[in-house]
């Protein structure tokens, strides 16, 4: 016998879903900025996802046939989003995977986000999270679906009036935003936090510290406090859909929105 399953207080009868990204985040996944019908930097994030599913051990077939369909799914789009997660399918006893895992994968496109040029045209207003992202080299960097601690930091910044939240590790070094990453400027140097323990390295992140090097600003990857972002010069955002946000304004302190290197570097990726 199969055993019984609710949803909503209500029996079902129809199988219920296993897939293991549901019940674990057992997956990753990327967020693609679709413009004029192409998708921006999509061989950095096939390079992304591949590196993801490789430090989760799950063995996804090459990417040419989902590579085609995310293209179909873009073509004729001015300006739109895809999302595509891959999980370890179903299967498994519990936490532990099945022995041969079907990976699964799902595409979905979604308008572009309303309000994202305005922020930044006027430049982006942040608070700080009080939540604090765990120490965890075994992820770090990669786009699992486990995002609890982001979940609850937009909670944050939306009761807040904010655009974005800084958040911070355990020990309470700067790491990212909610759904962003950090950069600000001290003294003519770029600075980004190094994201060995926990974050998100993301592809517009990529992108812009290689623009910095190619334009010869001094770029610092490294441990930033929060005391560093307040007194920095310039602050800015990014990821793959907003490209890059100027900080007008974090925790009551102003900054330029943007700054001359941060307008640099907007103009560089754009």
């Amino acid at each position: 016998m199969g055993g019984r399953w609710w949803l909503d207080g209500k029996e079902r009868r129809d199988p219920p879903p296993l897939d293991r990204g549901l019940h674990y985040g057992d997956g990753v996944f990327e967020t693609l900025a679709v413009i004029d019908g192409r998708i921006r930097h999509l061989e950095r994030h096939v390079q992304r996802l591949q590196r993801g599913l490789a430090r989760l051990g799950i063995d996804f077939p090459q990417p040419v046939d989902w590579i085609d369909e995310w293209q179909r799914a873009a073509a004729g789009q001015a300006r739109a989003v895809l999302k595509c997660l891959v999980s370890r399918g179903e299967g498994g006893q519990g936490y532990l995977p099945p022995a041969r895992p079907q990976p699964r994968r799902w595409l979905m496109l979604r308008p572009w986000p309303a309000g994202m040029h305005a922020i930044k045209t006027r430049g982006a207003v942040v608070c700080w999270c009080r939540t604090r992202l765990p120490l965890d080299s075994l992820l770090a960097g990669i786009k699992h679906l486990n995002r609890l601690h982001q979940v609850l930091a937009s909670e944050e910044w939306r009761r807040a009036g904010a655009d974005e939240g800084l958040m911070c590790d355990s020990e309470g070094w700067v790491v990212e935003g909610s759904r962003t990453n950090l950069f600000l400027v001290q003294h003519g140097v770029l600075l980004t936090p190094l994201l060995d323990r926990c974050g998100v390295a993301g592809v517009m992140r990529e992108v812009v510290m290689e623009r910095a090097l190619a334009l010869g600003i001094p770029l610092e990857e490294r441990r930033i406090s929060p005391e560093e972002v307040t007194a920095a010069e310039e602050v800015f955002l990014t990821n793959a859909v907003v490209g890059v946000w100027p900080v007008r304004i974090l925790a009551g302190r102003c900054y330029p929105a943007p700054g001359p290197i941060t307008r640099r570097l907007w103009e560089a990726v754009s």
